[in-house]
């Protein structure tokens, strides 16, 4: 059985220096100081393959991330109650739905892009995420943002 993906939170001193300038260079893209992702490369001094190859897979860990938004996508089977059970695992971690898109299954498989808000109340959302992981009709969950 394929190993899933799991979230850690580490000091900024054991995280690879290229991983800390993907976030420079992410935070320089969205705060529109630069405007290509070759120039946002260049100033902190990575390649833009390093770029494109770690861009959705780290994030600045803030302690306030109450009030943010986060929109994760997954791909899932298409079998019925699914989509309830993802959506009653998001309401017992008390957060709130934002947005839900899911696509139009094709052979079996329907993807599923879901925007939620932490609130005061929600729980730890690395644990909510590993709980929806869990199910085994659930084959990728990607965290696609984190406002």
């Amino acid at each position: 059985m394929a190993q899933k993906s799991k979230y850690f939170v580490l000091k900024q001193k054991a995280v690879p220096e290229v991983l800390l300038k993907v976030v420079e260079a992410k935070r320089l893209l969205e705060s529109e100081r630069v405007i290509t992702v070759q120039e946002a490369t260049e100033r902190v001094g990575i390649s833009r393959s390093s770029f494109y190859k770690y861009k959705d897979d780290i994030f600045p860990f803030h302690d306030d991330a109450k009030g943010k938004t986060v929109t994760f996508v997954l791909q899932m089977e298409d079998e019925p109650g699914l989509l309830s059970m993802v959506l009653s695992i998001v309401a017992e971690f008390h957060a709130n739905i934002l947005t839900i898109h899911q696509s139009v299954p094709i052979n079996g498989v329907a993807s599923l892009t879901l925007s939620i808000e932490v609130l005061p109340t929600t729980g730890d959302v690395s644990v909510m995420i590993e709980k929806i992981e869990e199910h085994p009709s659930v084959h990728y969950l990607k965290i696609l943002g984190r406002e």
